[in-house]
């Protein structure tokens, strides 16, 4: 991992819209999963329905606007059309796993592209195997896609339900039909869906800031454990499962989600800002100015300001050309060019007492360097504060965290890890405070902190149970 990246990795952005109004459904799928670009930037994909029971489909590696020109969407005319700007979970990062995914079935092809990570998709994949299945990725959602498609002689709906009930893990996930448009949410809601509408025509997303971006009226969040069928007869929904449970992935209102999105009823916004005033409270200490890590620390350190009267000010410039997948090649290099993507403003950092507030800590490697960075600049203190409690445990859903032995608050004190990293204190948000900024009156998931999951896994040998 270079410098650039010391990060959690994002999750993946899905989209999809449904219109028999003449739309240019390829060209608004383009900018949802363009406003989605910060959940995955490896690869991105758009499949589109047509009238003549085809789905054609467009995907590269890269950037949105680096797979897609207007040439491309130009030729995908339809009515309805899905799209993805993927980071990978599971599968590598190539062409053959970017998606969507097309495959067929007895009643036509079916695209899918999901968020998210199934638990036993490996065992799910093993039996299919043995069945005579034949894979072409290594990404679970193959895995899903082959469920439905072996189960569509019962029907589109019986399909979706029974596969959904053998699938463990999280997922949100958008699917294409010649005739629908689906969206499905695990039974515990811990991956984000949306619904809008659109003139005529329902849209399905990630976030709600996808919405906006194409001009499109929220509409509601998809239940945990729900599946939403848009065709020409509106919107069916169906319940997958009997049991479910709220348990969004607290780490969406952290890091992973836009700002300006509404995710289950919350304004990540104003939780990043109510967790900054909580941070403030729990942590105190006095400083000359208040600073943010752009650009996920920008909020929080905002609400530590307004809490603490501590005035806010930008310490750190950031490049807004270099993307999140910069890299450089050699150890060497990275030291050299780290002010490639963030450079410090002297005139706010000479002689003062800093408080910098990230919105976590994973291996510490940047962590370091931008104390480092402060202080060469002329510094007098830099106190570390975190908008989130400190990373302890593996995430099975979704959430690339490093093994146990990279991270750094594993088998240290609170102390010992802002010795690391060179900074005079360090604080991060309790789990009460986290929990506390959020609100919303459900529980979260919180594992990578706390070692306590929505669902129990027996990692061994694939076998995982519901609690």
């Amino acid at each position: 991992m270079s410098f650039f990246n010391d990060k959690i990795k994002d999750e993946c952005g899905v989209f999809g819209v449904f219109s028999r109004k003449a739309m240019p459904v390829a060209h608004i799928t383009y900018y949802g999963i363009y406003s989605l670009q910060h959940r995955g930037q490896e690869s991105a994909g758009i499949a589109v329905a047509h009238d003549d029971n085809k789905i054609d489909v467009h995907k590269g590696m890269g950037l949105v606007s680096e797979v897609f020109e207007e040439k491309h969407l130009e030729k995908m005319t339809g009515y309805a059309a899905i799209g993805h700007a993927r980071y990978s979970t599971t599968g590598s990062s190539n062409i053959a796993n970017a998606q969507p995914l097309l495959g067929q079935s007895i009643i036509g092809p079916i695209a899918i592209a999901h968020n998210g990570n199934l638990i036993n998709a490996d065992v799910l994949r093993e039996l299919m195997e043995e069945s005579g299945a034949v894979f072409q990725t290594t990404n679970d959602s193959e895995v899903v896609l082959n469920l439905v498609s072996r189960r569509a002689r019962k029907g589109l709906e019986d399909a979706l339900k029974s596969s959904i009930q053998v699938i463990r893990g999280s997922y949100a996930i958008v699917m294409l039909t010649p005739n629908s448009l689906i969206g499905v949410r695990d039974p515990h809601g811990i991956r984000p869906l949306c619904i809008g509408t659109l003139d005529d025509g329902y849209v399905l997303a990630s976030e709600s800031c996808a919405l906006d971006a194409v001009g499109a009226s929220f509409l509601r969040d998809v239940e945990p454990g729900e599946i939403v069928i848009i065709n020409d007869k509106g919107i069916t929904s169906i319940k997958s499962v009997e049991r479910t449970h709220l348990s969004t992935c607290s780490f969406e209102y952290i890091y992973f989600s836009r700002p300006d999105t509404i995710l289950d009823g919350r304004s990540v916004y104003i939780t990043r800002k109510e967790a900054g005033r909580i941070l403030y409270r729990e942590s105190p200490v006095d400083a000359d100015l208040v600073s943010g890590v752009p650009d996920s620390g920008i909020v929080a350190a905002e609400g530590w300001s307004e809490e603490s009267g501590v005035p806010y000010a930008q310490t750190l410039i950031k490049n807004k050309y270099v993307g999140r997948s910069f890299i450089a090649p050699t150890q060497e290099l990275r030291e050299k060019v780290v002010h490639v993507k963030l450079n410090v403003l002297r005139p706010n950092v000479e002689g003062k007492r800093i408080v910098l507030i990230d919105d976590s800590i994973v291996r510490g490697t940047t962590s370091r360097r931008l104390v480092r960075m402060l202080k060469e600049a002329g510094a007098k203190e830099v106190h570390f504060r975190i908008a989130a409690p400190p990373v302890m445990y593996p995430c099975y859903f979704g959430i690339d965290i490093p093994t146990r032995a990279e991270l750094i608050a594993v088998g240290k004190s609170t102390d010992e890890v802002a010795a690391a990293l060179g900074a005079d204190s360090l604080a991060y948000i309790s789990t009460e405070g986290l929990l506390k900024s959020i609100g919303g009156g459900h529980p979260y998931c919180t594992g990578c902190f706390t070692g306590t999951y929505p669902m129990s896994a027996a990692i061994e040998k694939g076998k995982y149970t519901m609690e």
